[in-house]
């Protein structure tokens, strides 16, 4: 009975997946009707010149904001792990995870907020407007990333034995070689998971990126969710196939560089 159940639940979830990916490579002009194995749709995506620009901007955005996601979620997990308790840690762990257990909505409309806030400082103090576009999706997208990054990385440096980084003071190296030696290499793993989680988690949004952009700050999902107000087209099926072998890339990625996480300490 497990394993019945199991499949029932693998099959609910995956199956309506697979029929997707397996209607992408359909020559009928009906998005969900099969019509004889063809590529056509992926080379009429190729063509689209609207898809393939929101497609840079959103890999564009992605990279910027996994990197930035990076630097500052990985100090924020390092103080959180190596730091100990300290006046106001509470608060500065739970503003940090905030993210991760907020409602979407909620994230995009404050960070509209403060960028509407932050437009208004600018044209009063400087006389220029800075438009809402990549650059607010950018820093909306680094904000979310952040939080999971965090979260990785005191994971990892909770679960490594802090006598490797005491053994290098003790040994006369100062704070920033220990740090540089010691501690960063031993952060990589989960440094590179969660950029590859930010990254994937910034290609796949468009609720946040609703809220924060503006006219020149079309992503893909925006794109994508604009057209099926229309209806469904075969490229649809195409690009989301697309999407899902990158994110599962990605993914398969992240789990790969964490899998060092589990490794006997020496």
């Amino acid at each position: 009975m497990r394993r019945v159940g199991l499949v029932l639940g693998l099959g609910f979830l995956w199956l309506p997946i697979l029929l997707l990916i397996g209607y992408a490579f359909s020559a009928d002009r009906i998005p969900f009707q099969w019509g004889g194995f063809s590529l056509r749709w992926f080379a009429a995506l190729a063509a689209n010149a609207r898809m393939l620009d929101a497609a840079w901007l959103s890999l564009r955005i992605a990279a910027g904001a996994a990197t930035l996601a990076v630097l500052l979620g990985g100090m924020t997990g390092w103080v959180l792990a190596r730091h100990g308790p300290f006046r106001g840690r509470a608060l500065f762990g739970l503003l940090a995870g905030a993210p991760l257990v907020l409602p979407e909505v909620v994230t995009g409309l404050s960070l509209l907020l403060l960028f509407v806030v932050l437009q208004g400082a600018a044209e009063a103090a400087l006389g220029w407007s800075p438009d809402r576009g990549a650059l607010t999706i950018l820093l909306a997208h680094a904000t979310v990333g952040l939080a999971y990054v965090a979260v990785v990385v005191q994971a990892r440096l909770a679960g490594m034995d802090a006598a490797l980084e005491e053994a290098a003071a003790d040994l006369g190296a100062p704070p920033f070689t220990v740090f540089r030696t010691v501690t960063l290499p031993l952060m990589a793993p989960a440094l590179g998971a969660g950029w590859l989680l930010a990254f994937t988690l910034s290609l796949d949004d468009v609720v946040v990126a609703s809220f924060v952009s503006g006219p020149a700050g079309t992503t893909l999902p925006m794109l994508v969710f604009s057209q099926l107000r229309i209806g469904l087209t075969p490229e649809i099926n195409a690009l989301a196939t697309m999407l899902l072998a990158v994110t599962a890339l990605a993914l398969l990625g992240a789990g790969l560089l964490l899998r060092g996480r589990n490794t006997p300490r020496s």
